[in-house]
């Protein structure tokens, strides 16, 4: 980690992370998506479509949906190669925003054209200022400190098959894995943490989404998420054995949480929070 997002880590976080599994509905209820809409008061949205390489259309899909939900200015933010991240042109779409929306496509993309740049520099201001930052399928996996980039959805996990990268340090203590219930990645998620027992790990299923403030998150959206953690662990393999072998680990920790259930993340246990829009 740079000494820029060291320094990013420990400043206090006023704002609100949205963390998307993916395939967010845009023509139903829309829950997930109006979460974001309800927290923008000025209706002014950057959609950050740094994650792809053939971004066209996102731009379109989600200004109709949001446009729909009274955020009427959504606006592009996209990074042909990391050159163009310390770009004035480029830096001028972050100008007077309170909130950005990272869309889908390869995390890796993301930290490696953005990462230590202007750009993430302006997206932990506003996060800082009190803004929302969203992410949604590799736009989630980037939210962490530690990124979980690939990995086999296979059931029994080898020990050597796990990939993981900085991410840009919105989060600590996590990593994060989407479409994760339809991609069956339990096995990836539990093989990411016995790797580093000190995060926490959140798989998070599509049309799902945690709402993250400050050390606490809750549940919204049709699927579950689901909290991996290894800080109790009392023996794993992943040191001693061969990379093609199947790992082994002991005491791990699962709770599986819906819409409507909160976490505290930092005594990582559930809790029942009322919901903000009831107050």
């Amino acid at each position: 980690m740079t000494g820029k997002a060291k320094a990013r880590k420990g400043a206090e976080a006023q704002g609100t992370l949205i963390i998307i599994g993916g395939h967010e509905d845009h023509s139903g209820d829309r829950v997930i998506l109006k979460e974001v809409a309800r927290l923008i008061p000025d209706g002014r949205l950057v959609l950050a479509t740094v994650a792809s390489h053939e971004p066209e259309g996102y731009l379109e899909k989600y200004q109709a949906s949001f446009g729909e939900l009274g955020v009427n200015d959504v606006t592009e933010l996209y990074v042909e190669d990391r050159t163009e991240a310390a770009d004035p042109e480029k830096l001028k779409a972050l100008e007077n925003v309170q909130a950005v929306f990272f869309s889908g496509g390869d995390q890796l993309r993301i930290t490696s054209q953005i990462g230590d740049t202007p750009i993430c520099d302006r997206v932990h201001e506003i996060f800082a200022a009190g803004g929302v930052i969203a992410g949604t399928s590799a736009g989630a996996s980037a939210m962490s400190d530690t990124m979980l980039v690939r990995g086999q959805n296979a059931s029994s996990f080898r020990v050597g098959d796990v990939r993981m990268a900085p991410g840009l340090a919105l989060l600590p203590n996590v990593i994060i894995d989407q479409h994760f219930a339809e991609r069956g990645r339990i096995g990836r998620l539990i093989g990411a943490v016995s790797h580093n027992p000190r995060v926490l790990g959140v798989g998070i299923d599509e049309d799902t989404a945690i709402v993250v403030r400050g050390d606490r998150f809750r549940v919204i959206g049709s699927g579950a998420v689901y909290l991996v953690d290894a800080t109790g662990a009392t023996h794993s393999n992943v040191a001693e054995a061969d990379t093609d072998a199947a790992l082994s680990i002991y005491d791990l920790r699962l709770h599986v949480l819906s819409a409507g259930d909160s976490f505290d993340l930092r005594s990582r246990r559930p809790e029942h929070l009322p919901d903000p829009k009831d107050g």
